[in-house]
């Protein structure tokens, strides 16, 4: 068992290969956290916990005279309000006669083999029978009757540990104002904060700051987890690097408004909290509701950042992402919005085909235009009917005309959009998010649906269902191209409107499983103006996504090496884009564009008719290099070996097989000087008794990893390099 209860000393234990997490229902019934760390097996951990008297920190009733017992400086599983502790809470509540008060007390708990899952809401799965056990853990306001199930899940062989919560309303009416998923206090050490700020076309840029006394937040209220913040953080001691240290991290399955706020309090201990955004939440329970919050998926690594990320990779890639494709070998396609942009018809797209298939490219995407009155990015969004008219031919004449080239045939959607000027909102302008007797806030151009309705969710799955069965098409592109604002939806009462962003989000993932269940062979890559819902709740339906609008391969260094701490590469979507690039402008070698495209799932996007043919066969060498690669790329471990971050201006990573048998180096050079010292290169995870070959010469993995591999001293503008080895 990976979870143990000591009825004795009401002591949980949760194990996994290299952690503990510790917890304890100690005096009067408030839930201790004791521990999360390296592994430690039958030690109760509740000797760090030393309470004194702190002064101003009040004591709960029941603890008498004992001024050293306080809520507000002892190390909680979860807290309430109103109970003495003045720290960030974990859940907020307005109660029928309008106090805010919750004491949380513990009553109760079951353990059980598998692993829980979350009504409407995605999470992890066992891959397979018997991977997971589930705590769930009961605590009790006794005034309120408002019970809080505090759920973990335990997979012991990948080192990961999930936490959500499960709300329910035993007593009169109440409002919940907030919901976190999971709460951790570390009563000792000091913490840098590591997270993924950033904006449109610069997404999840890595930033590591000291955590200083006071309350720190990373959130969105963008209804999205955003282009500007991402759902995912790590804690780690001040001496964590790539290889060493230990760290926390802790990622959202959930892809709208978010809150990871961290406080460092009076005496120096930290407390995470990671849950939904508080910013004008409220949410109402009648006797008898209940209010699920998302996962939180939490790892502790003791070998630094690179061990922390690969469990996470690991995790993902089996317990999250699902479908026929999960695992699979992805498509090498080609998307034309950057070749056409909206200027293109059926004819142009099989020109671009024609190039394709003699390129190796698996796929053709036909991007924005195609359906309604599309000819701009101002109209005719939400009339997902297909334009004949323009493409000179039916949709099942193109995609048969693809398919004829020895390609597959995919399309692009922005389902959760309207245009003002559309069919749509001419007939059913209720169906939008606008605040009655306001002018809505408008985002390019469009308003969002209100897909907290049924009627407006089932109007879009019979669109979309009508499209994908009437042609072959084996990829969906599903994009969304705006924050959301104007909250307010017509079915629910003035009381209920705070409500609105979560039920959006209930409705999308409801819509998002339904035409998933229903498409399984179609391949569903998730798209926010590139980047801006890269999240574990979209990759639950989507196995890729589109990781940036920005497809400059030098600014891309950057968003992905940022993407990569949490977030598997066979994840992330990347092309390779002409040049000079459409959003900087810059001009960089095509081999370079390649090798970036290279650490995604590989892709193109420009008009491969207007390449050279020297372009065209460096095009094709490459196509067949990440063909060849692509089991290492998206199955092996990854490495961050030098950031886009440091000033040396060389930015490089490295994937090892499980097995150590095979390494592939890739290296950018961003800023190249003149006489050039000499670049050596440390590779990591390799074999240390292993022979590998790398052309002509062969290296021990030992003098690779300690010794390194050395490389000419770059020259030219933006140079990329490539070494696979491979051991005898």
């Amino acid at each position: 068992m990976s979870i143990i209860f000591d009825e004795g000393q009401r002591l949980f234990t949760l194990h996994t290969k290299h952690s503990s997490y510790q917890c304890m229902a100690g005096p009067h019934g408030f839930l201790f956290h004791l521990y999360y760390g390296k592994r430690i097996d039958d030690q109760n951990m509740d000797y760090l916990i030393l309470a004194r008297d702190r002064g101003f920190s009040g004591n709960p009733y029941d603890a008498g005279k004992d001024r050293a017992f306080s809520t507000d400086t002892l190390p909680l599983e979860y807290s309430g309000t109103e109970s003495g502790d003045y720290r960030i809470h974990s859940i907020g509540i307005i109660n029928a006669d309008g106090s805010m008060a919750l004491d949380l007390r513990y009553k109760d708990h079951v353990i059980s083999r598998g692993k829980y899952s979350l009504e409407g809401l995605p999470a992890l799965y066992e891959e397979e029978k018997g991977e997971a056990e589930t705590l769930a853990l009961t605590l009790c306001d006794s005034v309120s009757l408002l019970e809080v199930t505090l759920l973990y899940g335990v997979f012991a062989e990948k080192d990961i540990i999930t936490r959500a919560a499960v709300i329910v309303n035993r007593g009169g009416g109440i409002k919940l104002t907030k919901a976190m998923s999971m709460s951790i206090d570390f009563p000792y050490g000091e913490f840098d904060l590591v997270h993924f700020p950033g904006r449109h076309a610069m997404e999840r840029q890595f930033e590591r700051a000291p955590l200083m006394r006071g309350i720190h937040t990373v959130s969105s209220a963008r209804g999205t987890s955003s282009h500007q913040n991402n759902p995912g953080i790590i804690v780690c001691s001040k001496e964590t690097t790539e290889d060493f240290g230990g760290c926390y991290g802790f990622n959202l399955v959930y892809s709208g408004n978010f809150s990871a706020t961290v406080e460092v309090d009076q005496i120096g201990q930290t407390r995470v909290n990671m849950g939904l955004d508080y910013e004008g939440f409220c949410f109402s329970l009648r006797e008898g509701d209940s209010f699920v919050t998302p996962e939180t998926v939490m790892c502790f690594s003791d070998e630094g950042f690179t061990g922390l990320s690969q469990r996470y990779h690991r995790i993902y890639r089996h317990n999250l992402c699902r479908g026929p494709r999960k695992l699979r070998s992805r498509p090498v396609l080609i998307n034309n919005w950057e070749a056409t942009y909206f200027d293109f018809d059926g004819p142009k797209l099989i020109q671009i085909a024609k190039e394709a298939s003699k390129l190796g490219i698996d796929m053709l995407v036909m991007d924005d235009g195609w359906f309604g009155g599309r000819d701009s990015d101002t109209k005719a969004l939400g009339d997902w009917f297909v334009n004949e008219s323009k493409l000179k031919m039916s949709l099942n004449d193109l995609a048969g005309e693809i398919n004829k080239l020895g390609l597959k045939f995919g399309l692009w959607f922005e389902p959760e959009m309207v245009s003002e000027d559309s069919r749509l909102y001419r007939e059913h302008p209720g169906w939008a998010l606008q605040i009655p007797g306001r002018k809505p806030v408008l985002s390019r151009g469009q308003l969002a649906l209100d897909i907290s309705r049924e009627e407006v969710r089932n109007y879009i799955f019979d669109a979309l269902s009508a499209i994908l069965d009437s042609a072959h098409i084996e990829y969906v592109k599903w994009d969304m191209n705006r924050s959301l604002a104007n909250w307010y939806s017509s079915l629910l009462p003035a009381a209920r409107q705070a409500e609105v962003p979560h039920r959006y989000m209930l409705g999308l993932y409801g819509l998002l499983e339904k035409l998933t269940q229903k498409y399984p062979h179609v391949l569903f890559e998730g798209c926010s103006g590139g980047g801006g819902r890269f999240d574990p709740g979209m990759l639950y339906y989507h196995p890729q996504i589109w990781c940036s609008d920005n497809t400059d391969a030098i600014g891309r260094l950057k968003i992905q090496y940022g993407t990569s701490f949490f977030y598997p590469v066979s994840a992330v979507g990347s092309h390779v884009s002409a040049v000079p690039n459409h959003q900087t402008g810059r001009t960089s070698p095509l081999k370079t564009r390649c090798l970036a495209a290279l650490s995604g799932t590989f892709g193109f996007e420009l008009d491969i008719t207007k390449m050279t043919g020297e372009e065209r066969e460096a095009a094709k060498f490459w196509t067949a290099e990440f063909k060849r690669y692509q089991p290492l790329i998206h199955e092996g471990l990854y490495y961050r070996l030098l950031s886009p971050f440091d000033p040396q201006g060389i930015s490089a990573w490295q994937f090892v097989s499980e097995d150590k048998t095979a390494a592939l180096l890739c290296l950018v050079v961003t800023e190249v000087t003149a006489n050039p010292p000499n670049l050596r290169i440390r590779l990591k995870g390799l074999d240390e008794k292993s022979l590998y070959r790398c052309g002509e010469k062969s290296y021990t993995g030992a003098a690779l990893m300690y010794g390194g591999y050395v490389l000419p001293g770059p020259s030219g503008d933006y140079p990329a390099i490539t070494v696979y080895f491979e051991a005898r």
